[in-house]
C-alpha cells in the first residue's frame, strides 16, 4: 500500500507587515494557486489539509472547490514562529538567521521556535495524516521552511541549500511505501 503526500508550498504573498496568520496571497499568488489546481486536479486527491495561515490555505482553496472537498486546518502545520509576537523576520536578516538555525537546530530567536521544535510538531501532524489516510493521496498546504523540515526528517539532503532553491509555489510529492519514502518535485 502506497500513500502519497503532496506538499504544496504557498504561492506568492504580500509582505506588508500584517500578522503572519492573516497574510494573504498577492495577485501573482492567486495566479499561482490556479496553477496548483491545474497541476493537481487529476491526481485523485482524497483529502486536503493546510496550515491555518491564510496564504497556505488560499493556495489550495481553488483545488478544494474544484474537487468538492473541504480543507482541514491543522495548527501544527503552521509556519515556524520566527520571533516573539510571531513577527516577520526582515528579509535582510533571513539568510544569516537560517544559517544559524540549520547549524544549531535548537537555536531560536527570542520568543521564537527552534528548527527542532518546529520539525517535531510538523512531523507529528504529518504522521497523524499518514495514519488517517493510509493508501490515499493527500494535499498539504504548507510553508517553505516547514516543508523542508518535514522532508529532512525522512531524508537529510533536504537541508538549507534545498530550502533556498525552492520556489513559490512549489509541489513535492512524498511517496510512502512500507519502509521507504521517495520524494520528487512536480513540475508546475
Amino acid at each position: 500500500m502506497t500513500t502519497y503526500i503532496y506538499m504544496v508550498r504557498h504561492g506568492d504573498s504580500l509582505r506588508t507587515g500584517v500578522d503572519e496568520w492573516t497574510r494573504g496571497l498577492s495577485p501573482k499568488g492567486e495566479e499561482d494557486a490556479r496553477r496548483v489546481t491545474a497541476c493537481l486536479q487529476n491526481e485523485g486527491i482524497d483529502a486536503l489539509y493546510s496550515s491555518p495561515y491564510v496564504r497556505a490555505s488560499d493556495t489550495i482553496a481553488d483545488l478544494a472547490d474544484q474537487l468538492g472537498q473541504e480543507i482541514t486546518l491543522m495548527e501544527d502545520l503552521r509556519e515556524k514562529v520566527w520571533m516573539e509576537g510571531n513577527r516577520q523576520l526582515p528579509d535582510e536578516d533571513l539568510l544569516h538567521e537560517l544559517q544559524k538555525m540549520y547549524a544549531d537546530p535548537d537555536y531560536a530567536l527570542p520568543g521564537g521556535e527552534s528548527n527542532s521544535g518546529c520539525q517535531a510538531r510538523a512531523v507529528k501532524a504529518l504522521q497523524e495524516i499518514l495514519r488517517t489516510h493510509a493508501g490515499e493521496r493527500v494535499v498539504i498546504g504548507t510553508h517553505g521552511l516547514v516543508m523542508a523540515l518535514m522532508l529532512s526528517y525522512f531524508a537529510p539532503e533536504y537541508d538549507l541549500d534545498f530550502l533556498l532553491q525552492t520556489t513559490k509555489p512549489d509541489i513535492y510529492v512524498m511517496e510512502f511505501k512500507e519502509n521507504e519514502v521517495l520524494v520528487r518535485r512536480m513540475p508546475l
